[in-house]
């Protein structure tokens, strides 16, 4: 048995990762869900205080709390921010850390620094049009989602504070010395944001590489193939 911590992406939250709780269950493995303060169930806490390293504390209180030991973390999309800069505080508690279609930061790199200029200057103007000028409007979710996915989703996802995106990581994974894969999601939507970081884990002997037929969130789409793909990647843990 595994037990897995889902490090979840923006405008997300521990509620979409519910079909993996159940599908990782079956098969007798343990999947935790924490959410992000100001998003999801705790949208009642957001405001412009809120940044990547109120997410990182998050995290980190998260794992000291449950006193969570030989865990292998699943970083999904902008998890991969959390999860890479929590490094520095909870990787004695950690066995492998599989990043999920998920950005990878260098020591320093924010999430506006790695989507680019044109990127961060939309997402600035749509949080001031629509979010007081601290919360950034959802982007679409993937093109593959079934009709009753996407009614399902829409009243979940809630802004993402602007904060979250604008501070750099305090470490970045060329720190990162555990054991790490990176599994690449092979129905691409617009811009491909991941697309570089899937290519520099290929090439590097030092990541396991995987990739699913399924777009940006196969916790949602595709749960089955992606316990199978965890499965394969946690058989040495």
């Amino acid at each position: 048995m595994t037990t897995f911590i889902a490090v979840h992406g923006a405008w997300s939250a521990g509620w979409a990762w519910r079909r993996m709780r159940d599908e990782l269950a079956r098969r007798g493995h343990t999947l935790w869900t924490p959410t992000w303060t100001g998003i999801g169930e705790r949208r009642h806490l957001a405001g412009p205080h809120i940044n990547l390293t109120t997410h990182i504390d998050d995290l980190v209180q998260h794992m000291e709390v449950e006193d969570h030991r030989d865990v292998v973390l699943i970083a999904h999309s902008y998890g991969g921010m959390v999860a890479t800069g929590a490094m520095g505080r909870i990787a004695d508690r950690v066995t492998k850390v599989i990043y999920l279609d998920a950005l990878v930061p260098r020591r320093g790199e924010s999430v506006f620094s790695l989507f680019g200029d044109e990127a961060r200057d939309r997402m600035t103007a749509a949080a001031h049009e629509s979010g007081d000028g601290w919360g950034i409007p959802s982007n679409p979710p993937p093109p593959d989602t079934p009709a009753d996915d996407l009614e399902w989703i829409a009243p979940r996802r809630v802004a993402q504070p602007i904060g979250t995106f604008s501070e750099p990581a305090p470490f970045g994974f060329e720190d990162v010395t555990l054991p790490r894969a990176y599994i690449y999601c092979l129905t691409v939507g617009p811009g491909d944001p991941f697309r570089p970081f899937a290519e520099r884990a290929q090439r590097d002997p030092d990541w396991d590489y995987r990739e699913i037929d399924a777009s940006h969130s196969p916790n949602i789409t595709n749960p089955s193939a992606l316990a199978d793909l965890l499965e394969e990647l946690t058989r040495d843990v």
